[in-house]
């Protein structure tokens, strides 16, 4: 057994990054149990389709809205602390879920504020949780501390959480939402354990408004060369992205001819490519730079677009989401491996913030693009401006990648303020 985890968690990681990874991998289980809960919870109560699309737009509005506050709080305050209270309202907004359950006077309304509730605190406890690594971790290991953190996120929320979480809903409604706060409170006691180094807080941060915080932390994106074009990397591959992946599950039955159960099995295929992905990833970072690593990644996502244009099989298609499922797995480890080397540990809250506007403002833009282009051209059509767009990015962002993967060697100062 002690082999088993020496070769999961190495013991120069420390005893503290293996509590972060517990308490990562539980509170992911739970989050996974919701993925597949909230929505059918809001079915259960209302057949209308704009309330059921709100649960939905409940998840990725939050990140945009309250993401660059999130970095800030984590920059100004006890990171571990706010894990812990963020996850601990989440388990009593949980409670109180189940309690109108179980009381027969659960509303629609409720169940939708909770699930927003519920996502939001989760953007402030993701945040803060992500700038805890490289305080624990040498910043040579943070490639394998990144990789199982990942791996825990892609096997635990995206692979199992989501059918236990049908399942349960399936033996009753209120089973998925007790197991949920049962692995958030676990997670809470988790982190607790915690010891972390003294964080770093500028005097001249002290006075400034959370306003000046913020524009501290894009300042510092900005004038960063590398870490800026990183999070351009990502907007623009997320545009991309959205567009096809907005309009899959149409994708899936009108160009593949796949019912709902195939469907959720492309989800699956993709899933199970990421755990491939987290079985090499250490053979290949020590064989690959990081640099060559994400121009493969993003040759492969190109590619990937102009495949699923092209195939009619579910065959291939499935073949095509299992190798993108590994390759999402390595770049987006890469991408927080290389952010978290560059950044400056009292900056690394509203950078990461910064960064995760850039996923979500991607995902909505290219959601937008990608119903307008299967409306009025064809299903299709969204693949292909994705290969196009990623295509003509690839080629202009080529010389820069190298710089990127090493943007831990030039470092500036957080700026002063003004």
């Amino acid at each position: 057994m002690g082999n088993i985890v020496e070769g999961l968690v190495p013991a120069r990681l420390g005893t503290g990054f293996r509590w972060l990874l517990a308490s990562s991998w539980t509170s992911n289980l739970g989050d996974g149990i919701a993925v597949a809960a909230g929505p059918l919870l809001v079915a259960s109560l209302t057949g209308n389709a704009f309330l059921v699309s709100l649960a939905a737009l409940l998840r990725w509005a939050p990140p945009l809205v309250f993401g660059l506050y999130a970095g800030v709080l984590s920059d100004r305050h006890d990171r571990r602390r706010i894990v812990m209270a963020a996850d601990g309202f989440r388990a009593v907004v949980l409670a109180a879920l189940v309690a109108l359950m179980l009381t027969d006077h659960l509303t629609v309304a409720f169940a939708l504020a909770a699930l927003g509730l519920l996502t939001t605190a989760e953007v402030f406890a993701d945040n803060a949780a992500a700038t805890l690594t490289p305080m624990l971790v040498h910043r040579d290991d943070l490639v394998i501390a990144n990789a199982r953190i990942t791996a825990g996120f892609l096997t635990v929320n995206q692979l199992v959480g989501p059918p236990i979480g049908a399942a349960l809903f399936a033996a009753g409604l209120a089973w998925p939402f007790v197991a949920e706060a049962v692995l958030v409170s676990a997670g809470v006691l988790l982190v607790s354990r915690l010891v972390l180094p003294k964080q770093e807080t500028p005097a001249t941060e002290t006075p400034a408004g959370a306003w000046h915080a913020v524009v501290e932390g894009l300042r510092w994106t900005v004038r960063h060369p590398a870490v800026r074009t990183l999070s351009l990397t990502i907007l623009i591959f997320n545009v991309t992205f959205g567009a096809a992946w907005s309009v899959l599950v149409l994708y899936a039955s009108q160009r593949l001819g796949l019912g709902a159960v195939g469907f959720g099995l492309l989800s699956t295929v993709s899933a199970v490519g990421g755990l491939l992905g987290t079985g090499m990833y250490g053979w290949l970072t020590r064989r690959v730079s990081l640099g060559n690593v994400m121009r493969a990644g993003l040759i492969v996502e190109t590619l990937t677009h102009l495949a699923l244009a092209l195939t009619r099989s579910p065959w291939v298609a499935s073949a095509i989401f299992f190798v993108f499922g590994a390759h999402a797995f390595i770049w987006g480890t890469t991408s927080i491996t290389v952010r978290q080397r560059a950044v400056p540990t009292q900056l690394q809250g509203r950078v990461g913030s910064v960064n995760t506007i850039s996923v979500f403002g991607g995902l909505v833009v290219g959601s937008m693009i990608g119903g307008a282009l299967a409306t009025r051209v064809s299903v299709t059509a969204p693949f292909w401006f994705a290969f196009a767009g990623s295509a003509v990015f690839v080629a202009l962002l080529w010389r820069e990648l190298t710089r990127i993967a090493h943007a831990d060697a030039e470092t500036p100062p957080a700026p002063a303020t003004d």
